[in-house]
């Protein structure tokens, strides 16, 4: 009993060591870690590497709060018709710099690599930091050169005419002493994308085939899925516009041999296309004509029929300073049984509170009513344990919670990537 006492004080010392350690260190401040009247700088920005852009651009101080900040920089991506990335950076000034606002892009090329596109979004907001930091002594401590490299512009010829294709693969395995699977899935992208038109087409091939051994038997049962779609859009104006989305499928998960659906759509967009990046309320409507042919008798014992169907979409998006917002909302229902319908709510909210604390609920809410095509014979154990076939549900429901709070020193300057940049932690 005695030696275990021993033990457990010996290894709380060693624990705690460290800790004091570190705590002894706190009012030591590293010289380089503080900039004397430089501008105190609040990124806000999913993707971004922040001990890259901490190294790289060393002349402002970076800080954890919004309100403590000069000055507020929010960084938001849109895909491009190439399939490359646009960044858009947007500036606003605070306290002294107040004001002071102002917009840059970065576009990403899509066979730039990661490295490439870290290093070019760095540089713009270099960029954009400048006129800021001229407005400090700072200003002296930074160069500003020309690396002689530019050419006389000369007129682009695309010959693919904006034409973008995309080929995947992802095989993929698993085997364990009563269960093996094998996957694959396999896609083709194409698309052209122009400030006037939308088209996109895609192909998706996905098969699984699932091995698995239950009192002593051994059963094997696959899942195929081939699905084409295709998407055109027109713009009219800045605010509406109109397409179509047309489908062929098959799919053994959903019991259909075959579905062919077209919807032509329309949409309004609430505030201009142009300001997607800040915010957009977008309103959409189809309907449109489906022909299905199943595999097996449904529930409703049909083998094929045809169906009208009509859709309603809401979507309102906002990004800003205090945080943003996701949140649609989508109706649908066959025009030959109103009771079969479908109604869901899904979301996403990121909200700065107060000082250090901030909140994030995120979450999908739906009623069922329009599972058509549920295979009318009793689902086996091992539909229901593998999911190997769709099963009959009312609803469904998924979300979640985050509260996030910080406190202590606003600054966060330091790079130390030593024992990797997540936080401390060995057991699992």
């Amino acid at each position: 009993m005695l030696n275990r006492k021993i033990i457990l004080k010996t290894l709380f010392i060693f624990c705690l060591f460290p800790a004091l350690s570190a705590y002894s260190q706190i009012i030591e401040t590293p010289p380089d870690s503080l900039r004397k009247n430089a501008v105190r700088l609040f990124i806000d920005c999913n993707y971004c590497d922040m001990n890259y852009i901490r190294k790289e651009i060393p002349f402002v101080n970076y800080v954890r709060d919004v309100n403590e900040a000069q000055l507020y920089l929010m960084e938001t991506m849109e895909n491009t018709g190439s399939g490359g990335q646009k960044y858009s950076f947007f500036f606003q000034g605070q306290d002294k710099f107040a004001g002071m606002i102002d917009t840059l892009t970065y576009m990403a090329p899509p066979d730039e690599t990661r490295d490439q596109t870290r290093n070019g979004r760095t540089k713009m907001i270099q960029m954009g930091l400048m006129r800021y930091v001229a407005k400090t002594p700072i200003y002296q401590e930074v160069q500003i050169r020309h690396n002689g490299n530019s050419e006389i512009e000369e007129e682009v010829i695309d010959k693919w005419n904006n034409w973008v294709y995309e080929l995947e693969t992802r095989p993929r395995f698993e085997s364990q002493e009563t269960l093996k699977e094998l996957s694959m899935r396999n896609s083709i992208n194409i698309n052209k994308i122009t400030p006037k038109w939308k088209v996109e087409i895609q192909f998706d091939q996905m098969y699984t085939r699932t091995k698995y051994n239950y009192d002593g038997e051994t059963f094997t049962n696959e899942k195929n899925l081939l699905k084409l779609e295709n998407l055109v859009v027109k713009s009219i104006g800045n605010h509406w516009s109109i397409g179509s989305r047309s489908e062929i499928s098959t799919s053994t998960f959903s019991n259909t041999k075959v579905n062919v659906a077209v919807m032509p759509s329309i949409e309004y967009n609430l505030f201009p296309y142009s300001e997607s990046t800040h915010h957009q309320m977008r309103f959409l409507y189809g309907i449109g004509f489906s022909h299905f042919q199943y595999n097996d008798t449904t529930v409703y014992n049909k083998i094929r029929e045809n169906l009208v169907q009509q859709k309603l979409q809401i979507a309102y998006q906002v990004q800003e300073k205090w945080g943003s917002v996701n949140v649609s909302l989508e109706g649908s229902n066959y025009f030959h049984d109103l009771t079969k319908n479908n109604l869901e709510l899904s979301g996403m909210i990121n909200i700065r509170i107060v000082k250090g604390l901030s909140l994030s609920v995120f979450g999908n809410i739906a009623r069922i009513h329009d599972q058509l095509s549920l295979v009318r014979a009793e689902a086996s154990e091992a539909d229901i344990l593998l999911q190997l076939s769709e099963l009959a549900t009312a609803y469904s429901v998924d979300g979640g919670v985050g509260i996030t709070y910080t406190f202590g020193s606003i600054y966060n300057n330091v790079v130390n990537p030593r024992f990797g940049n997540g936080r401390f932690r060995f057991f699992r």
